[in-house]
């Protein structure tokens, strides 16, 4: 982002993700939401014109929806009055300092991604025992709670209950366990009330005086699977509102998924920034 020149600003850039930079401000965090896009863990050399705003937006919407069930870190999403940063208008969150709890909390409701790989081989979900018969996209019986390891680089690693509790504890697994399903069903129903299945959604949790606290981003098509379910289908893999347009098209290529990624053309783009926007809208009304 040109224009501003942060290095006369009381900013201490700590690190660049896929999607957001994190900067630390005093006693507070700031997470910026930038236009970059992913695929196959590369980050692709196109952005997607005003994703960060999208991805901020939605994310600011769910945390006020579900502050009553899990109190989150958020303390602003404006810059303060003695900054000028309008690079950042619509994509920065200011949140507070927290202790991350080192796993990914995943909720999961219909059979896909790595859930659906590990059923085809073993017939379980992630340690879960579920029905037989189940076919790809299928909705499980009930939401099921698999958290996994953060990765620093590439995929994190599922892990059973049996392995979560070892590496979480038992009380640490049961609180966490009942905060991601209990945010999941919320979320689950508010969104299929608008013509949008979230088939499963990662949260990130941490410690603030003492109390498990919602962090990073919430319910965003980053990290989570919408679906339309208008078109929902069993039987098949499902359309998206995320980087379907992005992935199919890569697929397609003579590319070997490892860095430097291709230019992304016009049209992949709109199409995709339009999904985006479609999700933002749709949930928030």
């Amino acid at each position: 982002m040109a224009g501003t020149d942060f290095s006369k600003l009381p900013l201490k850039k700590l690190r660049s993700g896929k999607v957001r930079d994190l900067y630390e401000y005093h006693d507070e965090m700031w997470l910026v939401a930038s236009d970059r896009i992913s695929a196959f863990d590369v980050i692709l050399p196109t952005p997607i014109p005003d994703k960060g705003v999208i991805l901020t937006q939605l994310s600011r919407h769910w945390f006020e929806l579900t502050k009553s069930i899990c109190p989150n870190h958020i303390i602003s999403y404006d810059v303060p009055a003695e900054l000028t940063i309008p690079e950042w208008k619509g994509r920065l969150m200011r949140a507070r300092k927290l202790e991350i709890i080192p796993f990914e909390c995943v909720a999961r409701g219909y059979l896909a991604g790595s859930g659906l790989k590990e059923y085809k081989e073993k017939g379980t979900v992630c340690g879960h025992v579920v029905p037989e018969g189940l076919q790809e996209s299928s909705q499980l019986p009930q939401p099921i709670f698999t958290p996994a390891t953060k990765a620093e680089a590439g995929h994190d690693m599922n892990l059973t209950p049996a392995e979560a509790r070892e590496q979480m504890g038992e009380d640490l697994y049961k609180r966490l366990e009942k905060l991601t399903l209990d945010l999941y069903t919320f979320a689950a129903q508010y969104a299929r009330e608008r013509g949008i299945i979230i088939a499963d959604t990662k949260f990130e949790f941490g410690w603030f005086d003492g109390q498990i606290v919602l962090a990073d981003e919430a319910l965003t098509p980053d990290s989570s699977r919408f679906w339309p379910a208008a078109r929902w289908q069993p039987g098949k893999s499902q359309p998206s509102f995320d980087k379907q347009f992005v992935r199919d098209y890569l697929e397609g290529l003579d590319w070997n998924k490892q860095a430097p990624g291709p230019e992304l053309p016009p049209q992949i783009v709109e199409r995709t920034r339009a999904k985006y926007e479609e999700a933002l809208k749709r949930l928030s009304v």
